[in-house]
């Protein structure tokens, strides 16, 4: 609305003045006609306290003492128990339109409320734009890779079928450090259990997709060779020893010719059930060990007793959250009460833990534009570290919020102060045409952008249904990651060393110091 500096402060004062204006009155001819409006323009409605400039000066008096407090107690104690979310394709920008999403540009997701916010680089070795593989062995073992890998450094090409076996090549994650310091470890996703993300806490391979047998074979490798990830989840010692381990992905468990619980025949060629292999380990163990595969089996299991717990909500990814509510019938865990049954199996655990919980369909959400599942995924991703926050305590258990990459959405135009994020710019084009205050620089979405006549008028059409596909500049079948720093928010022991900019590799260091585990552990680092 406003272009120019000038423009600026004299809009800024327009509002001031005329409390009772609509946003569509306070533009002149010469504006109007640079920034034509829609014609269904809205009023806003001013908050009377944010036309008194004490109500601002306050506001930031109360940031300044909070701030002062922060500085003269700060938080060194030794952390007990370490929670890492992951909040995969979290951009800034995800997270300034969820605010909107929850009415206005002046909330906060739970998060921002934490007293310590950095920055942290995404990249790979060999790519600018990192994918969610390479980041999760970077904020998970503080090694950087290359794209498409997980758990081995950069001497290890994506799809290589040797040098991924090599393992003077695989890095150590911070869970591996947990369980070496005997706390408890465990993994959370909306995803695949064996998916990217998740995978970083426990696998060493040389392509992401490697997820089961069929999918090395298919590579031309040889899946003896090359252990897969479910595999690895189940027989290797880091997997192996995670008390909790929750998300989707039941096909890539079980073999073709078996069908799971709902009826979805698996991936497997090996002819392997990994479900119940996972199931005899515990048993010879003598624990007390459950695998559930839905909501309603998750609420009976006696999470007091449960030594380790396993469960696969979805032959492949956990559905998006707003398609649960919208459809009660999917009998599907959230995210939070996923999350709150791994808390109370963990805090068993008299020496600590470390738990990785991921939001991981906010990114795949993204990468269709549907930006509305997006930041419904991103609002149930906040609410469960609230959740978090208040079943564990500052003094002894740090938490640690972050994405591992951005994403290309933007939020753009002149939209009025809490205008529906979803909806359409209040300005037009210089084609006459509206566009959505949501957009993104590629992806799917270019199909509601432009046909055979050029842009495509969205006038008469509902842009804030869930499944709506926003604009997009390029046309690709999926969306790409973005390249720039994403944020990471810190509250518990050692919080204050999560301010500035670094290295997304600084991540685990920084945890491993708080918790005194790991090649960074206080104890290490005297030596």
């Amino acid at each position: 609305m406003c272009r120019n500096w000038q423009i600026f402060v004299g809009c800024t004062l327009a509002l001031t003045l005329l409390a009772s204006s609509t946003w569509a009155d306070l533009t002149d001819d010469q504006e109007h006609e640079q920034h034509p409006r829609l014609a269904s323009s809205r009023a806003y409605v001013e908050l009377d306290e944010e036309l008194d400039t004490k109500f601002w000066h306050a506001k930031a008096q109360s940031i300044l003492a909070e701030k002062l407090e922060q500085h003269k107690k700060l938080n060194e104690n030794r952390a007990k128990n370490v929670i890492l979310f992951l909040g995969d394709g979290m951009s800034v920008h995800t997270i300034a339109a969820t605010r909107n999403f929850m009415g206005d540009s002046n909330k906060q997701v739970s998060f921002e409320k934490f007293p310590y916010v950095g920055l942290s680089k995404t990249y790979a070795v060999d790519e600018r734009t990192p994918d969610s593989a390479s980041t999760a062995t970077a904020y998970l073992s503080g090694v950087k890779g290359n794209y498409g890998t997980i758990g081995v450094n950069a001497q290890v090409k994506r799809k290589d079928c040797e040098a991924g076996t090599d393992t003077s090549t695989h890095t150590e994650s911070i869970a591996q450090w947990a369980q070496k310091a005997g706390k408890w470890a465990g993994l959370v996703t909306t995803a695949r259990v064996t998916h990217a993300s998740p995978a970083g806490v426990y696998a060493h391979v040389a392509d992401r997709k490697w997820e089961h047998d069929g999918k090395i074979t298919k590579d031309g490798c040889s899946a003896e060779l090359n252990t897969d990830i479910a595999r690895q989840l189940v027989e290797w010692p880091v997997g192996k020893d995670l008390r909790v381990i929750m998300g989707g992905g039941r096909a890539y468990f079980r073999d073709k010719s078996a069908k799971d619980e709902e009826g979805f025949k698996g991936l497997r060629k090996d002819g392997r059930d990994l479900i119940k292999d996972w199931q005899q380990d515990k048993e010879e163990q003598g624990a007390e060990a459950e695998y559930v595969w839905s909501r309603s089996g998750l609420n009976d299991v006696d999470l007091d007793t449960t030594d380790y717990l396993l469960g696969l909500f979805n032959v492949s990814h956990c559905s998006y959250h707003g398609d649960r509510i919208r459809n009660p019938e999917l009998d599907e865990p959230s995210l939070s009460e996923m999350t709150e049954a791994a808390i109370k199996v963990l805090s068993r655990s008299e020496e600590g833990y470390f738990l990785f919980v991921e939001s991981g369909r906010i990114d795949m959400a993204h990468h269709s534009t549907q930006a509305h599942k997006a930041l419904e995924e991103t609002l149930e991703f906040q609410r469960t570290i609230e959740m978090a926050r208040k079943m564990t305590s500052e003094e002894d258990t740090l938490i640690v919020v972050t994405s591992d990459h951005s994403h290309t959405m933007s939020i753009n135009g002149y939209p009025y102060r809490r205008q529906n994020i979803f909806s359409l710019a209040p300005n037009l084009a210089t084609d006459e045409k509206p566009f959505t205050i949501l957009s993104y620089a590629n992806g799917p979405g270019y199909a509601n952008t432009y046909d055979e006549d050029g842009r495509i008028d969205l006038t008469d059409v509902d842009t804030t249904k869930p499944e709506f596909k926003f604009q997009a500049t390029v046309p690709l079948s999926s969306e790409t990651h973005g390249a720039e720093d994403v944020g990471v928010f810190a509250s518990g022991p050692h919080e204050h060393f999560f301010a500035g900019n670094y290295e997304q590799t600084a991540i685990p260091a920084l945890m491993a110091y708080a918790a005194n585990i790991g090649p960074f552990a206080q104890d290490e680092l005297k030596k």
